[in-house]
């Protein structure tokens, strides 16, 4: 009998259009509102891409750029596109345990960008809100919460789909925005203004950073539209002054995790997630 070999269009995805990523600051529970207010483009840019939760809800257009100044982020949204069926074969069999979160964490030398890439995806997806910093990157997976390794393949070949033709950079932001085409749209998601970013970033954002995001949309406000999201603040507010539109947005997401290490509370004593607000300042230099 002639053995049935699985083409690799028949190789089952997910189709569900979201990041492969858990990130923390992440725009997945702000998509509807962001959405409401991206421009009709031709031109795409995330110069801040992280989990790139706009980018995947969004339709495509003709021309997308995903920056990230993490290599680590970028390496592994790279081996999605090109080498996702060697990335989930490197995967099969690696169980969500607490165990091999360690060993990843800790033991694993990996010599190659796949297995890199292999390394990274599964420590965010079994780490607490897809934290990646080492010193905070925690076990935080749970089957009633979060995706399962058996799910992880139709939704990375889902990605990897999505992924196919968009530029992939891992360079500083300023020479990312400067580089854009005329025209273009940029979806800009710095890091928060007022948050603690040595317990989740690999790469932190200093005063100094935020003042040159500002000087760098302004010299490109003309030939570029943007919206940007920040974290209500009044420095915020007087640096973005010269914006057209600057307005406040809200909406519900959940914190869940299996448990809380701080009080040794766990999922099976009745442990839960809150259920808390995000507020953001949308900025925007054109009409929705």
């Amino acid at each position: 009998m002639t053995e049935f070999k699985q083409l690799p269009f028949m190789r089952p995805r997910s189709n569900r259009s979201n990041s492969p990523f858990r990130y923390p600051g992440g725009k997945f529970y702000a998509r509807r509102q962001i959405l409401d207010e991206v421009p009709s483009h031709d031109t795409y840019s995330e110069p801040f891409a992280g989990g790139a939760s706009i980018f995947f809800a969004k339709p495509q257009c003709a021309v997308e750029m995903l920056n990230d100044l993490d290599e680590e982020v970028v390496n592994t949204l790279r081996q999605i596109r090109d080498r996702v069926e060697d990335l989930i074969q490197l995967l099969d069999g690696i169980k969500a345990t607490k165990k091999n979160h360690a060993y990843f964490k800790r033991e694993y030398e990996p010599t190659t960008g796949l297995e890199r890439a292999l390394r990274w995806y599964f420590l965010n997806r079994t780490s607490y809100s897809g934290i990646m910093r080492p010193e905070n990157c925690y076990w935080g997976y749970g089957r009633k919460y979060s995706m399962r390794p058996e799910n992880w393949p139709p939704h990375l070949r889902t990605v990897s789909d999505r992924l196919q033709g968009v530029e992939l950079t891992s360079i500083d932001f300023e020479l990312a925005i400067d580089a854009l085409p005329d025209g273009t749209f940029a979806f800009v998601d710095p890091p928060y203004y007022a948050a603690d970013q040595q317990k989740f970033y690999a790469c932190t954002f200093t005063r100094a950073d935020h003042a040159r995001l500002v000087s760098c949309l302004k010299r490109n406000s003309d030939r570029i539209r943007f919206l940007l999201t920040y974290d209500e603040h009044p420095d915020i507010k007087a640096m973005y002054e010269w914006v057209d539109s600057m307005s406040k947005k809200q909406w519900n997401y959940t914190l869940n995790r299996t448990d809380d290490q701080r009080n040794g509370a766990k999922l099976k004593d009745g442990f839960r997630g809150v259920r808390q607000k995000g507020r953001e300042l949308f900025i925007r230099n054109y009409d929705v």
